[in-house]
């Protein structure tokens, strides 16, 4: 891909040849930036969280991996690892665009090619634009941070269960995570 020497819209950004190979491509802050495609191990965590929300999100909204979202409509479009969001919000959603905002609750699952800048700035994002809870699942450490838009971070580590206030009285163990 060409460098980019001005900001570049979703709109430029969906005219790209479509990925393929080792990596895809997100658009940040009005730049192309490549994101190298997730390994097994890190896969297998993000079914397994999708396998332990959706029961618990039926009712309230849709769950997914890999779920596409602009968080500021011009110049950002990324990729959530896994997503939730509410029924309301994704039926006010065009079918032909991505999802406007960022989701209710976005969950990164860290990967050796993640940084803590990155993390952040993803974090940031969502919670200024949207999302009610952001995760972050590390399976070196085996523990979840969620965060939240009122500054608010608790980290829990194997052996905890993690409320999940977006759909009532649930809980998530984090061992079921990693399991």
């Amino acid at each position: 891909m060409a460098a980019i020497t001005h900001l570049m819209t979703v709109e430029q950004f969906r005219n790209l040849p479509e990925d393929q190979g080792p990596f895809y491509h997100e658009l940040r802050h009005g730049e192309l930036v490549a994101v190298t495609r997730p390994k097994l191990k890190h896969h297998l965590i993000q079914d397994r969280l999708v396998q332990l929300l959706k029961p618990a999100a039926q009712a309230a909204g849709h769950v997914s991996m890999e779920f596409a979202f602009r968080a500021l409509p011009e110049h950002e479009l990324r990729v959530a690892d896994v997503a939730f969001v509410s029924r309301e919000r994704l039926n006010n959603t065009d079918p032909d665009d991505n999802f406007h905002g960022a989701p209710d609750m976005v969950i990164e699952v860290l990967s050796p090619s993640n940084t803590v800048a990155e993390i952040y700035d993803k974090e940031k994002l969502c919670l200024e634009n949207g999302a009610q809870e952001f995760w972050v699942v590390d399976p070196d450490r085996r523990q979840v941070k969620v965060s939240t838009p009122d500054g608010r971070t608790t980290t829990y580590p194997s052996g905890q269960q993690i409320p999940l206030r977006l759909f009532g009285a649930a809980k998530v163990p984090v061992d079921a995570i990693f399991a």
